[in-house]
């Protein structure tokens, strides 16, 4: 470093610029080299001639700066103290496209890390220059750009706001449809990060326009153009039923489904939790998702994905649609779903976040679940907390159904309720008794333990009259 230092005043041009690339290459590295370069006092010098000089040691030079800024907040602080962020803004407004591209850069990495950091570059006026880039013909510039927007926009709904006040909204989503996928993915993550601070935010990229155009997103080749499609769309319904409802009517859930069921791991995420927000609005949203054949698709990233957080994303969504109303339900229990959520509750492999996520929706599920086949497993397999939910529900359908009475002894059910243990007086315990209730009282001592002891009893004591 020290070696370096004198090389950026060198007389000969390519050795200032090959020197400044080297300092770059070094903090890039890692945290403690671009430490270095912060005390070895070399910012101010770099920051001096980023006004100075000429276009290939400006680019040389803002590359030092993205370098040493994007390792952490003290670093980025670092560069705005020494008065870079003024000229890097300077830079943005150069000829030359490549020192635009290298300006934004820096200037997306400081803003990355928070939102102070990213307040300094809006108040040093980057904004609408960052919004006249995106506009440029240049597919790098117009990606940098589009980066450098998202990281200003994602600390809060104020950052957000003043990335919307100068018109970034509507010239984001023209490029919706840009056959390039690194810009695509660019693009999208900005007006997610607009989208997910509030109604207001949220409307306001719905109105330019971009549904149904951000569905052929969903097919892209590209993973992270899906991903970054699915969050935006997430973004968008968590808001209010109104936003759920205009990307039902679009086909977003059915387009959402598919997406999920042609890739895997975290791309699928975002779109696994924005069917879980649109069905937790209302009933009849949930029955849109249900109508999409979202249900088997969760089952099958509830059974198959390795990772516990995408499980318990499932486990969720699953939770939200089944727990509206019977039909709801019954949509659920009919894949097959319950017995996995109980599988994961139990299992001490799984993370605290994916048992509570499991226990809670099969208790929102078991709540209004009226189908019978789906429940009966649950009466041999369910641990006592699960259990209650359970015999609950027998208790409440079976009063009303002849068949299922019947089926529910012939199946061993009647059987399997008389050998559970409740506490006097608990709910457990009324449950069980209405149940029985539904059935003449030597039935149910027929199926009581110890019954066939009993009768052995009455066999052993019982005198043949003689003859």
């Amino acid at each position: 470093m020290s070696l370096l230092r004198p090389l950026l005043l060198d007389v000969v041009p390519t050795i200032q610029q090959t020197a400044a690339l080297a300092l770059g290459r070094l903090a890039n590295y890692n945290g403690d080299l671009a430490e270095a370069v912060v005390k070895g006092d070399i910012l101010p010098q770099l920051v001096y001639s980023l006004a100075e000089q000429n276009r290939f040691y400006k680019k040389a030079a803002a590359f030092v700066l993205r370098a040493v800024g994007k390792h952490s907040p003290q670093l980025a602080q670092a560069i705005v103290d020494c008065g870079a962020l003024d000229t890097l803004v300077i830079c943005l407004e150069d000829f030359d496209p490549g020192v635009k591209e290298a300006a934004a850069w820096a200037l997306g990495y400081i803003a990355r890390h928070n939102a102070e950091l990213s307040q300094a570059v809006v108040d040093a006026g980057a904004v609408p220059l960052l919004v006249l880039c995106i506009q440029e013909p240049e597919i790098a510039l117009k990606r940098i750009a589009a980066s450098a927007l998202s990281d200003i926009s994602k600390h809060s709904p104020e950052l957000a706001q003043t990335v919307v006040d100068v018109g970034a909204i509507a010239h984001l989503a023209q490029m919706i449809l840009n056959p390039d996928s690194k810009l695509k993915r660019q693009v999208l993550s900005a007006l997610s990060q607009i989208a997910k601070h509030s109604v207001d935010l949220a409307e306001m990229v719905v109105e330019a326009e971009i549904f149904p155009v951000v569905l052929t997103c969903l097919k892209d080749k590209d993973d992270y153009v899906k991903k970054n499609a699915s969050t935006l769309i997430r973004e968008i319904a968590k808001h209010t039923p109104e936003l759920s409802q205009l990307i039902v009517n679009t086909g977003g859930v059915a387009a959402v489904t598919d997406c999920i069921g042609s890739c895997k791991g975290n791309i699928r995420l975002p779109g696994i939790m924005m069917l879980g927000y649109v069905a937790a609005h209302s009933e009849n949203l949930a029955m849109a998702v249900i109508v999409s054949k979202a249900v088997p698709q969760l089952s099958v990233c509830l059974s198959e994905e390795p990772e516990d957080h995408i499980k318990a994303a499932a486990a969720w969504a699953l939770g939200q649609i089944g727990r509206h109303t019977p039909e709801h339900a019954r949509a659920v229990a009919v894949t097959n779903t319950l017995p996995v959520l109980l599988s994961l509750y139990m299992s001490t492999e799984s993370s605290e976040d994916l048992q509570t996520k499991s226990k809670k929706a099969i208790k929102s599920i078991l709540q209004k679940c009226t189908y019978l086949p789906a429940l009966e497993p649950f009466l041999y397999d369910a641990p006592p907390n699960i259990l209650k939910h359970v015999v609950g529900q027998f208790s409440k359908v079976l009063p009303y159904d002849s068949k299922a009475r019947r089926l529910f002894v012939t199946s061993g059910g009647l059987k399997k309720v008389q050998e559970i243990k409740a506490g006097p007086g608990s709910l457990l315990q009324e449950y069980i008794n209405s149940i029985n209730s539904c059935y003449p009282e030597e039935i149910v001592r027929y199926y009581s333990p110890g019954y066939s002891d009993a009768l052995l009893q009455r066999v052993d004591s019982y005198q043949p009259l003689a003859n």
